[in-house]
């Protein structure tokens, strides 16, 4: 019986590293990934400064990863459109669409905005998004 405690007491530890390692706001708020400022979600500060009351390393350590890949601000919805709906304008070639991406930014921010000259870049990362000076803002 003893032995199960022990294994039992040390798969919960394992788990709640492994959350706090991997971020609070990293985890419940994948989409939140890459944006590079704008107003800290106190409720991910609050799971993270849980976590760093209870395990200062592991505390530390989400609170860095949350900051660096942006996922602890709260995100701009003045500029925020879903990528199901900008998924429309890619055809089935996996091409972007300008004339049809147009379209859906007028509607959903209510900007025209010139895209004749629009050319498509692929990030794989925050950093890579960072260097161009992405900021997901209009």
């Amino acid at each position: 019986m003893n032995s199960r405690l022990k294994s039992l007491s040390a798969a919960i530890l394992c788990g709640a590293l492994i959350t706090q390692l991997s971020a609070c706001g990293t985890i419940f708020y994948p989409e939140r990934r890459g944006q590079i400022s704008g107003q800290i979600d106190p409720g991910v500060a609050i799971l993270n400064g849980i976590g760093l009351l209870i395990f200062i390393i592991p505390g530390l350590i989400a609170f860095g990863i949350d900051f660096a890949t942006g996922a602890i601000y709260l995100p701009d919805g003045k500029y925020s459109v879903a990528p199901a709906t900008l998924n429309k304008a890619i055809d089935t070639n996996g091409q972007v669409d300008t004339a049809a991406l147009q379209q859906i930014l007028k509607q959903e921010l209510g900007q025209d905005l010139p895209l004749e000259q629009a050319r498509q870049i692929k990030a794989d990362s925050a950093a890579q998004l960072a260097m161009l000076q992405y900021t997901g803002r209009g």
